[in-house]
């Protein structure tokens, strides 16, 4: 018996093979977008309050009704933009799993999708599994600005779908207002969707703003937008996340949704409907992880590693060209075997493995782990 492979030329993930090989060297993960420090206490304690009281059974399809409420409430108070909780919003297991399936939602055979590069790695593979065709677009070295001059180009009558990604993984870079216009210009008078994966909405840094697709509705009205309280709450191992689309397109979203997930951890909604009113949880994030990203800066400055910019995200990436020669991979394989630091070649991200020597580290850590990847990394 034979499988039609659907994804011929993908294998087990960046992640899971740099994870494994971090736990078999006993190398600081610096790798995998996780934080190694407690969540906070009274978020537990609202899910064993939620499980103690009797919710453990289905929720509703598209999500508990007043989590979806208190989701559109937060959308209200962050961008302007009235949201109606019943026919907008659907919780999700994860952010990547609402990529997914709006993907699937819109995709049909041959249709072209905009991908920005380096990307997340689920984009590609889902576009693929679609019978779909990603339309790479690389994002400018260094600084990883979208040419929108050539999208425009890359334009035909069959783009479907342009994938968006603010605060960006795994670069951090962020899209400006002005990225949002030249946008609005090009999509303008078209039937193309647009896919904006959110999920680092709140780790901002530098006082810069989030531009959200929630913040325009003209581009709102034919976009799937992801989030992830994963993220937001230093709980990435719930996988919980939330979509959000105009009624007509989370219609199409749920017929597709219904029968796979289904519905998503009760408890879990109960818990975050009730925690998500506390503002200051998400209001300070940026802050908080943004001194994580000074601290771990002003501790790599001793090494010959060479920092990019981050505006966002758990992430940043450092070049290693005045170090070694050697490919992405094989450097950042020498890290754990020989240094015991593991992080992400960058190159992972790309579909034809592009180079620049350049590593991604997480810094979404301790204190401790931080300083103590740092002092091995000094030794370079």
């Amino acid at each position: 018996m034979k499988i039609h492979d659907k994804l011929p030329n993908a294998g087990t993930t960046i992640f899971t093979t740099m994870s494994l090989l971090a736990t078999e060297y006993k190398a600081i993960n610096l790798g995998q977008g996780f934080p190694d420090y407690p969540m906070n206490a009274a978020l537990i304690e609202l899910v064993n309050k939620a499980m103690k009281s009797g919710y453990n059974q289905y929720a509703p399809m598209s999500g508990l009704p007043v989590l979806r409420e208190r989701i559109a409430e937060k959308i209200q108070y962050l961008y302007s933009t009235i949201i109606d909780s019943e026919t907008e919003i659907t919780i999700t297991p994860g952010g990547t799993y609402a990529i997914y399936t709006a993907l699937t939602t819109v995709l049909q055979p041959g249709d072209e999708v905009i991908v920005f590069e380096p990307a997340y790695d689920s984009y590609i593979p889902t576009i693929e599994v679609n019978g779909a065709v990603p339309v790479l677009i690389p994002l400018h070295y260094p600084d990883y600005a979208i040419d929108w001059n050539l999208v425009k180009q890359k334009i035909t009558t069959k783009t479907k779908m342009i994938m968006l990604n603010t605060p960006h993984n795994p670069t951090g870079a962020v899209l400006s207002k002005n990225d949002m216009e030249q946008l609005r210009a090009i999509v303008k008078d078209t039937n193309i969707f647009i896919l904006s994966d959110e999920v680092y909405e709140h780790l901002i840094f530098d006082g810069k703003k989030h531009e959200s697709i929630l913040r325009y509705p003209d581009l709102y009205e034919r976009s799937f937008v992801c989030f992830s309280f994963g993220k937001v709450y230093d709980c990435t191992g719930w996988k919980m996340g939330y979509c959000v689309a105009p009624p007509e397109l989370m219609k199409a979203f749920r017929k597709i949704h219904q029968f796979n997930a289904f519905s998503c951890n009760t408890p879990v909604q109960h818990a975050l409907a009730e925690f998500i009113r506390q503002k200051e949880n998400y209001l300070q994030l940026g802050n908080l992880v943004q001194q994580k990203r000074d601290l771990f800066k002003t501790l790599m400055q001793p090494t010959k590693f060479k920092p990019l910019p981050s505006y966002g995200s758990y992430f940043q990436l450092y070049s290693f060209e005045d170090i070694s020669e050697e490919t992405e991979m094989d450097f950042a394989i020498r890290l754990i075997k020989w240094y015991g630091v593991a992080t992400i070649p960058t190159s992972a991200f790309y579909k034809d493995g592009k180079e620049n020597k350049v590593l991604r580290f997480c810094f979404s850590k301790t204190a401790d782990t931080l300083k103590l990847a740092a002092e091995r990394l000094m030794k370079v």
